[in-house]
């Protein structure tokens, strides 16, 4: 049963991937295709490889703060085990939504022996901070572009659905949380120890004493991201000129498409053609805009993963032995 679930777990994202990819491609003409091989042809990389840039220093200060609320639970992390935990987490959650996470307090726990609970509980408390970053991103590009904004999200989401969806969810959530913390079952009271060290970890962020530089380090990832995309409109000109209000809507729907599915693939092309149809970019140009930008990240993803995959145990071998 549980190999049955990890099969899943994998192929669900993929196959919805493989779907979208071809649903896209089957809207366009052979003359098309070629159309959109040519743009890779003649992209400008400089700007391709800016845009790789920025988004590795993102990557960077994401490591670097993360030691941030490991140093105030009391552990001490190692820079470059934190940023290939980081590029290793990335990797697997092109397999796994949301896998990295876990991936990444297993590997402090095993080179620098962070409980799994807490670590993870600190990269909980990241996430929730990342999360408010991105709604204040959703908040500004709403301002700049409300009406494009909300047009495009009324037409690709179901709203109803969603509500069902959260409903059942809601009432899922508060009939587990009541077994969880007043049942004397062994398992819930082992998800209660467990809880307790995510909550430690989760709240450290809150409480540290070097609050205002991990909240810098927050505005640099951010701002990293950002630029990761501004750079990457600018190796094609067709989409080199567009303006700052649609370059923080295109960001943000290409934020949202890679937070809801393994890395974005086949829905951040999709979606991104999408948007930047609305302001006059073909959808050739737009798709093939979103393939560029998403398969140059996506490689450096999985070179910078599977080279830290191999250099993890080498540089922490006396820790091993």
């Amino acid at each position: 049963m549980k190999v049955f679930k990890k099969i899943l777990n994998i192929s669900l994202p993929l196959l919805l991937g493989v779907f979208l990819v071809y649903y896209a491609y089957n809207q366009f003409t052979p003359a098309q295709i070629t159309e959109m091989k040519s743009y890779f042809v003649s992209a400008d990389y400089f700007y391709i490889g800016l845009s790789v840039l920025f988004m590795k220093i993102s990557h960077a200060s994401r490591a670097y703060r993360w030691k941030y609320s490991l140093q105030y639970l009391g552990y001490q992390s190692n820079f470059w085990n934190n940023f290939m935990a980081i590029a290793v987490g990335y990797l697997l959650n092109l397999t796994i939504p949301r896998s990295g996470e876990l991936s990444r307090a297993a590997v402090l726990q095993k080179y620098d022996n962070i409980p799994f609970d807490k670590g993870f509980g600190t990269i909980i408390a990241e996430r929730l901070i990342d999360l408010l970053f991105l709604l204040l991103f959703v908040a500004t590009a709403l301002l700049l572009q409300y009406k494009q904004l909300m047009g495009f999200i009324t037409q690709q989401i179901p709203v109803k659905q969603l509500v069902i969806i959260g409903g059942v969810f809601t009432i899922t959530a508060i009939v587990g949380l009541y077994l969880l913390y007043t049942s004397d079952w062994k398992v819930f009271v082992f998800i209660r120890k467990k809880i307790t060290g995510l909550v430690e970890g989760v709240l450290s962020i809150f409480k540290m004493p070097h609050r205002i530089p991990f909240l810098i380090h927050t505005l640099i990832i951010w701002i990293g991201f950002v630029l990761t995309f501004y750079f990457g409109t600018k190796a094609l000109p067709e989409t080199s000129e567009i303006s700052l209000g649609v370059t923080m809507v295109a960001f943000v729907v290409g934020s949202l498409a890679i937070s809801f599915t393994n890395g974005g693939f086949g829905a951040f092309p999709l979606l991104i053609a999408k948007i930047l149809a609305l302001y006059g970019i073909s959808l050739t140009a737009g798709t093939a805009f979103g393939w560029l930008l998403w398969t140059t990240q996506t490689a450096s993803i999985v070179v910078l993963g599977g080279l830290s995959f191999l250099l993890l145990p080498i540089l922490n071998k006396e820790k091993l032995s």
